[in-house]
């Protein structure tokens, strides 16, 4: 059998950071995100006499058998679903990873619900995500968070709710179409070529939390707690149809972001945004992701084209995107 699924990327409205383990065991996190219609699309089958285990993708191996899979999300997926050999897959992307839409965890659950399907099974969209967030978080001891998993497999404008012991509360939020379009057209997202792994700089928040007694404990702290207060202010001005609230709140996360880590983003990054500002009318904007590459978000109420002839003219490209409604998808199932 074949199996062939389909995962959102996801961009973080609001409380971002709010949902590593290191900050809401002790205040619980909240995250608003949005999925995109950009997607991975991962094909999966057991072949009936080949040996071994090969990939085709962005980094294609073939090895004689699990354990010596270098690819670290594969080898803990098909180690966790007790698959030792006879094993392909393959892999394309509508976005490069390391661009901080949640590429490595979009992959993941991709592939878990792959070979979820190839047994037969079909798991809930919850159990999917803890699923992915149990491998990444505890199997493979990196120091991320749970939206990603859980925007991948739920997709659509969404809140998580996350209580200090874990669990987490997945919502739904729904605009008048016309609010959404609105907010989709001045919310403007660019390429800008920069990629970054993101583990390093979340790692690096983790370890100011879990030392209470630094100075950094307490600005990081102070920062996530804003931050998820402002997660809860977007998301009523997503409801509320407030724009240019909404916009004037991204400047505000900007600004709690960068207190946190001068990795946040990059210097040529902070004086573009701040000529834009200032020329183009907009009003905030974020780097999207932790590991501050890839993405700039920008929000232009009123001279949309023009900030966007000037983004083309330095080599950042719009990226054309709606909001995803579906999460992961198995798209075909053949025999």
């Amino acid at each position: 059998m074949m199996i062939t699924t389909r995962t959102p990327l996801r961009v973080t409205l609001g409380g971002g950071g709010t949902d590593l383990q290191s900050y809401y065991q002790h205040d619980g996190g909240f995250i608003f995100a949005m999925g995109l219609n950009k997607y991975i699309q991962v094909t999966a089958h057991r072949p009936a006499f080949t040996s071994g285990v090969q990939l085709f993708g962005p980094d294609p191996e073939r090895t004689d058998s699990v354990s010596s899979v270098r690819h670290e999300l594969v080898r803990a997926a098909l180690e966790a679903h007790g698959v030792e050999d006879r094993f392909e897959a393959a892999s394309i992307a509508d976005v490069a990873g390391g661009t901080g839409l949640g590429s490595s965890s979009c992959f993941l659950i991709g592939l878990l619900a792959a070979l979820h399907a190839l047994k037969g099974g079909a798991p809930d969209r919850q159990a999917l995500a803890e699923e992915a967030c149990r491998l990444e978080i505890e199997v493979l001891a990196k120091g991320i968070g749970k939206q990603d998993q859980y925007m991948a497999a739920f997709g659509g404008l969404t809140t998580l709710d996350i209580a200090p012991n874990g669990d987490v509360t997945v919502g739904a939020v729904r605009l008048d179409p016309e609010i959404e379009r609105a907010f989709v057209g001045a919310t403007h997202i660019y390429y800008t070529g920069l990629r970054r792994d993101a583990s390093s700089i979340l790692s690096e928040q983790n370890a100011a939390m879990q030392k209470p007694e630094g100075q950094k404990s307490a600005t990081v702290a102070q920062s996530l707690g804003s931050i998820k207060e402002l997660g809860y202010r977007i998301r009523d001005a997503w409801v509320a149809g407030d724009l240019d609230g909404w916009g004037r709140m991204l400047h505000e996360h900007w600004l709690n972001k960068k207190a946190m880590s001068s990795k946040i983003s990059w210097p040529e990054v902070d004086a573009l945004y701040d000529h834009v500002r200032s020329a183009y009318g907009v009003l905030g904007g974020k780097v999207i992701g932790a590991g501050g590459g890839g993405f700039l978000m920008l929000f232009a109420p009123h001279r949309g084209d023009e900030l966007e002839a000037f983004m083309a003219s330095h080599s950042m490209p719009r990226l054309d995107y709606d909001i995803d409604r579906g999460g992961v998808q198995v798209l075909e199932a053949r025999l």
